[in-house]
């Protein structure tokens, strides 16, 4: 599988640390800055890396400042991405299972490293259950259709 990932300067050391954890589980992944903990902003590396899932020239991504609220918000605004925010573990199998997010957030300043590793574990292993979920996602696409998302 390859994996788009990026961070601004906040989430630049759980980028780094993630980036190799993936490498050994075996998935390509696509560095999308930045490359150093100099200030910078989340929207320049966020934006590209999820118009790369957009594009399908990756599976999925994941992106971290340091609240997550600022990637969520900057992902969400493509077509087709479900961005989720997630801070543990039941949020990274929910968001995966009713939401089938393509996109995983993760807020530096709010997570330890090993939470995040688990937290990434467990939204790659889990699938999307479909049902009554998928019924929610088709609405999701309408809505974006309506405002030109």
């Amino acid at each position: 599988m390859r994996i788009a990932v990026a961070s601004d300067h906040r989430g630049f050391k759980l980028k780094k640390i993630l980036i190799n954890y993936l490498k050994d589980k075996g998935m390509e992944t696509v560095d999308f800055g930045t490359y150093s903990l100099e200030p910078c902003d989340y929207p320049d590396l966020v934006y590209p890396a999820v118009k790369a899932v957009e594009e399908r020239k990756v599976e999925r991504a994941i992106v971290i400042c340091y609240s997550g609220i600022g990637s969520s918000i900057v992902a969400n605004r493509i077509r087709g991405i479900r961005a989720a925010l997630v801070l543990n573990t039941k949020m990274a199998v929910l968001s995966r299972k009713h939401n089938d997010s393509n996109v995983l957030v993760l807020g530096a300043g709010f997570i330890k490293q090993e939470e995040a590793k688990k937290i990434v574990n467990k939204w790659f292993s889990t699938d999307f259950e479909g049902g009554r979920h998928l019924r929610r996602l088709k609405k999701i696409g309408e809505i974006e259709e309506k405002e030109n998302v």
